[in-house]
């Protein structure tokens, strides 16, 4: 007979079976729903959107259907919706997908979300839906003609099988298929269409193939009675690919131009909370990571309101392997970047090198430039690298939102030679923190008084802003080991920097201070007045094993002599 703690792990795990029979039954009707095809009305949809629910770390963004449900009923209305990579439009797509379509019974499912309480709960799996993803293709594709023929083939083959009494012809069109649906059996369809735009980064796509996919689609859903919704999503925009009027019936929803759809792609700040929460409940040794580290290396990005969106996947991976660490970008090379930025490093350089200096750089941001191949403003390219995700615009400024995006700078500005004076830089940094680490202010001088001599863009130092700049690119390589923080409210003041061990809480944190027109000596008396130091017991006790000493590090420039002082002081 079994014990009573065995009881408990009994009924335990039969909750949870139950739970998962039930998100994929019925219980009233009595039976799951039955796929009907490939593209049309696709299981394929709903089973994966169910194992995304089931994951610790699920947040529920179903209440994004109570505005698309109007859309659908009034019919005939398109819709794109445009994000970096790895912001959930995926799974957003494969949601809308098993809620709307007749080939599943999902009320298993949406009865456990927020959805569930709403009045557009009536069109639960009540629509005809082809979810198309874009990205798909067959690895022996070589051409744009077999990709597209494969897609055609597949969609006519589900409608040609769903309803046999058309009188479909052999050589007809997709769209002609559908029209023939319609005039027989009044019947709308509901369009997914995920990764629209990935046909225009394969390689075997030439310039003719684009323009005949965009007058494919054009063909499929413009002005087309059978369309109810065509809710589309990629990174880049719609009709800006095109000169003329093939996509111009979509309205464009991005994130840096419209308000509209911002909550429902990344993780605002209490989503991110919440999921937090979950994390502290479910992980045995969670103090690897903690919400200042989630802001510190996934926030950053903006909405047109104003706020803050974290990158979802990066913020559960981090929560899922218990680490902080980069995901989003690991998916590919920081190549990626580059690329926009080597189309014209004369003109993008010194902004990137004050973006990397922390600062944000004014641009005038025109989406449709992500589009071409030919990028050849600075605006252009800042465009491109909003689009993508690399940067965050907000009020006329881009900036590098994160720890994340901000290593793959870092790690870019010291390996390519040909940004000039700011790779230099970046690589005198290795030298620059271990000569402050042993107060060699000599050697610390004289990497200043190098860089400036060598070159002048950066290095006017008409302000302790531009000063600002140069020292935190000289200590580049501190971020390695410290959380560098700017203008940080230490003791009765603020303090230009601090850095706060990362690695190994024994090395020393240090304190600095600069002065245009002022002694280092001035900087470091500074410190001692306004108890910077204090900013380190504050710390204690969320920097649980810090006890390395504190070091004051003063920095002067003598605009009139053209002199760097530096003075490193234990306090």
């Amino acid at each position: 007979m079994a014990e009573a703690g065995e009881l408990e792990h009994i009924f335990a795990d039969w909750a949870v079976y139950i739970f998962v029979w039930g998100i994929g039954y019925n219980a009233e009707s009595g039976q799951a729903g039955k796929s009907m095809g490939f593209y049309l009305n696709s299981e394929k949809s709903y089973e994966i959107y169910r194992s995304e629910v089931l994951k610790p770390y699920f947040v529920d963004k179903t209440l994004i259907l109570e505005e698309l449900c109007p859309l659908a009923e009034q019919g005939n209305n398109h819709i794109c919706i445009t994000r970096p990579r790895r912001f959930g439009k995926t799974v957003m797509a494969n949601m809308i997908s098993a809620f709307f379509s007749r080939g599943t019974d999902s009320a298993g499912l949406f009865g456990r979300l927020a959805i569930a309480k709403s009045d557009v709960v009536k069109h639960r799996n009540q629509h005809n839906v082809i979810h198309i993803d874009f990205s798909k293709y067959n690895d022996e594709c070589v051409s744009y003609r077999d990709y597209i023929a494969n897609i055609k083939e597949l969609l006519r083959e589900d409608l040609h099988n769903a309803y046999p009494g058309c009188g479909f012809r052999e050589k007809g069109t997709v769209s002609e298929d559908l029209m023939r649906i319609y005039l027989k059996e009044k019947e709308h369809f509901l369009f997914v269409l995920d990764e629209w735009d990935a046909v225009f980064h394969m390689s075997f796509v030439t310039q003719e193939d684009k323009r005949a996919y965009l007058l494919f689609l054009k063909d499929l859903l413009k002005d087309q009675p059978y369309v109810s919704l065509a809710y589309m999503t990629g990174v880049l925009p719609v009709a800006k690919y095109s000169s003329g009027s093939e996509l111009n019936m979509f309205l464009e929803f991005s994130m840096t131009v419209q308000n509209r759809f911002s909550n429902y792609f990344g993780f605002t700040e209490a989503e991110v909370v919440c999921l937090y929460g979950k994390y502290l409940q479910k992980t045995e040794k969670p103090f690897k990571v903690d919400l200042e580290g989630l802001r510190e290396w996934y926030n950053g990005y903006h909405t047109v309101s104003g706020e803050r969106v974290y990158n979802p996947r990066s913020v559960v991976a981090a929560l899922s392997n218990n680490q902080l660490a980069d995901y989003w970008t690991g998916s590919g090379p920081y190549d990626e970047i580059f690329y926009y930025i080597k189309r014209n490093v004369n003109g993008v350089k010194e902004d990137i090198a004050y973006m990397v200096s922390g600062e944000a750089v004014t641009a005038n941001i025109q989406e449709y430039a992500a589009t071409s191949m030919n990028l050849q403003t600075k605006n252009e390219i800042f465009s491109a690298m909003v689009v993508y995700g690399f940067l965050s615009y907000e009020k006329g400024k881009v900036s590098i939102p994160n720890k994340e995006l901000m290593d793959r700078f870092d790690d870019m500005v010291r390996k390519e030679t040909s940004l000039g004076y700011v790779n230099r830089l970046a690589r005198e940094s290795d030298r620059m923190l271990e000569a402050t680490l042993s107060g060699d202010t000599e050697t610390m001088a004289g990497i200043l008084a190098f860089v400036h001599d060598t070159e002048t863009p950066l290095f006017a130092y008409n302000s302790e802003a531009e000063l600002s700049s140069v020292v935190n690119l000289i200590y580049l390589s501190a971020r390695d080991r410290y959380r560098v923080e700017r203008e940080d409210k230490a003791g009765i003041g603020y303090v230009d920097f601090i850095f706060y061990p990362r690695v190994d809480k024994r090395d020393a944190g240090i304190i600095l201070e600069l002065k245009v027109d002022h002694t280092p000596e001035e900087a470091i008396e500074q410190i001692k007045e306004k108890k910077y130091a204090l900013r380190f017991q504050g710390k204690l006790g969320e920097e649980k094993e810090f006890g390395g000493p504190v070091l004051a590090v003063g920095i002067g420039y003598n605009k009139k002599t053209k002199k760097h002082g530096c003075k490193v002081e234990q306090l």
